[in-house]
């Protein structure tokens, strides 16, 4: 892997490893059907961020666009785990908030 890379990888696999972690423990709370949303942001934000991971390990030249998607996934899965009160969601939140900054320093798109 690049070493530039380094911080946004252990960054990606970090939220995306909380985001799995998310998404299961949504599927256990007593209101799931008002969780949906959750579950889904979660499932597709580790997706991308797993996605990414393997682009930085191989030095893709698609890097910077995917990184860009990553932070935005990673910003909506944020908000989204930011609105429920589970230690779970929370932990997620903040796992993506850096995952998507760092993603954006990646990508040249810092907002």
């Amino acid at each position: 892997m690049v070493h530039q890379y380094h911080l946004c990888f252990e960054a990606c696999v970090d939220a995306a490893r909380k985001c799995e972690n998310c998404a299961e423990a949504c599927l256990n709370e007593a209101h799931v059907k008002t969780m949906a949303e959750c579950i889904r942001l979660d499932r597709d934000c580790a997706a991308i961020c797993w996605t990414a991971a393997g682009f930085m390990s191989r030095g893709s030249h698609y890097l910077s666009d995917v990184c860009r998607v990553c932070a935005d996934i990673c910003e909506a899965c944020a908000a989204e785990c930011q609105r429920h009160s589970h230690d779970h969601c929370q932990a997620c939140a903040d796992a993506c908030h850096r995952c998507a900054d760092i993603c954006r320093r990646i990508s040249g798109v810092m907002v």
